[in-house]
């Protein structure tokens, strides 16, 4: 039988809300939902995590598991859709004093998952937060971020990532946030959205339900592009904040002072965050943080206390040398920040190790151009990784300061244990499939 979602809801509340989509991740308890994919199919899982303890799997009706008569599956015509339901309808029975649960939706082309842990420590500091875990921010991971959710949560902070232009339409529906903040817009994911002006359509969409639902939007009103996007709404109610809007100083980073340094209102907000392009981030946790009656003081601590991880802006220092590695991905607005960030560092010996920028389609070839470009006019030195950086130095020609290429990240931490860099300070940067954090073990 087919179950119906206030059926699945009442199985969900059964299992402590408690919900997993890998069946080697089953502790006993859990809700385990079968998804299909390309190359996988989790309904060839469910029996198996029925037996290592899941209470209950959720499986499409058309699967061998459906079919075997274990009175802890559960049957649904499609259960991705289920799961996108499922989260949903979870979403709009919570309340807060009477009050559907407030959601704040964020996406951008960089800085999402940064912005977002940011934001969670700001706010944690008065209210009981539930946030997206790590950068489970897709048509899975949202969904699974929503069902974490609790009785005791106050308010929840879900972050949106997007490949493909109706991405965020797809999971704004299932989120229905309140409240909605873009980071910025910049040339990521070309590949899918086709151009700049198809990631900002695409982005807008969070701006779009925001404005038929009568919320707000937390606006950088520094951004030329996302004021255009706020404006071109009708009704869109704005909450801004901004480097020059807030009147807000950066103090100069020293190799003894290098993370990030913010003068407000005559406070000092001393960061554990590389770059100043990081400063944005800060202060959009830091306007949320007012907007819900944070104490200035506690958002600031709450900040002071953030130490990125997972490759993120992360400032360390080696035997050898200084690292700051924000390798977990990389499109042309990040590269270029990265890069401006890095010409203003003060060090005697700069190196910066780069990896390819992937799905940019048409456009590889002139943004991996202007990267070689940039590195040129440049005070440091720069190896390179990736068949697109290839293509690029065949085109541009010899660079004095590009000390090599080489094809994959295993190849050039090769090369650096056989000559060990020292005594520098050393950016390590690419998209998540160059995997150029495998250098690091030689720095």
């Amino acid at each position: 039988m087919i179950m119906t979602i206030e059926e699945l809801y009442g199985k969900y509340l059964e299992c402590g809300a408690c919900v997993t989509t890998d069946s080697r991740s089953i502790k006993g308890g859990e809700l385990f939902i079968a998804l299909k994919g390309e190359n996988f199919d989790g309904n060839e899982f469910a029996l198996k995590a029925l037996e290592a303890g899941a209470k209950y799997a959720l499986v499409n009706a058309d699967s061998i598991a459906a079919l075997s008569g274990h009175p802890g599956v559960l049957a649904v015509d499609d259960s991705f859709i289920a799961l996108r339901q499922l989260a949903n309808y979870h979403r709009n029975h919570c309340y807060v004093d009477g009050k559907r649960l407030t959601v704040i939706g964020l996406t951008g082309t960089n800085g999402k998952t940064t912005t977002k842990e940011l934001i969670r420590s700001v706010l944690s500091a008065k209210y009981e937060i539930t946030a997206t875990e790590g950068n489970l921010n897709n048509d899975i991971g949202v969904p699974l971020s929503l069902l974490r959710i609790k009785d005791t949560t106050r308010i929840a902070v879900i972050e949106m990532g997007a490949n493909h232009p109706d991405d965020i339409k797809h999971l704004v529906e299932v989120c229905e946030p309140d409240f909605g903040l873009i980071t910025n817009v910049g040339k990521a994911h070309l590949l899918g959205f086709g151009s700049f002006e198809g990631v900002k359509r695409a982005k807008g969409q969070l701006f779009d339900f925001i404005a038929a639902h009568g919320g707000s939007v937390f606006l950088n009103a520094d951004n030329p592009d996302l004021v255009a996007m706020a404006e071109a709404r009708d009704g869109l109610s704005i909450i801004p904040y901004g480097q020059v809007f807030d009147g807000v100083s950066l103090l100069p980073s020293t190799p003894q002072q290098p993370f990030l340094r913010l003068e407000i209102g005559g406070k000092t907000v001393n960061t554990h965050l590389v770059g100043s392009y990081n400063a944005m981030n800060v202060l959009a946790a830091l306007c949320i943080g007012r907007y819900f009656e944070v104490d200035t003081d506690a958002a600031i601590a709450a900040i002071e206390a953030y130490v990125p991880a997972n490759s993120r802006s992360q400032m360390s220092r080696t035997e050898r040398n200084v690292l700051i590695l924000d390798a977990y991905n990389a499109n042309p607005s990040s590269m270029a920040a990265a890069l401006d960030n890095f010409d203003a560092v003060q060090a005697e010996k700069k190196l910066a190790l780069l990896g390819d920028m992937r799905e940019l389609g048409a456009d590889s070839l002139k943004e991996h151009l202007a990267v070689v470009g940039r590195i040129a006019s440049a005070d440091f030195k720069a190896y390179l990784v990736g068949s697109e950086f290839r293509k690029a130095l065949d085109e541009y020609g010899p660079v004095d300061n590009i000390l090599g290429w080489f094809e994959s990240s295993d190849a050039l931490a090769s090369h650096l244990e056989k000559e060990v860099p020292e005594g520098a300070c050393i950016l390590v940067k690419g998209s998540r499939g160059i995997r150029m954090e495998k250098t690091v073990p030689c720095l």
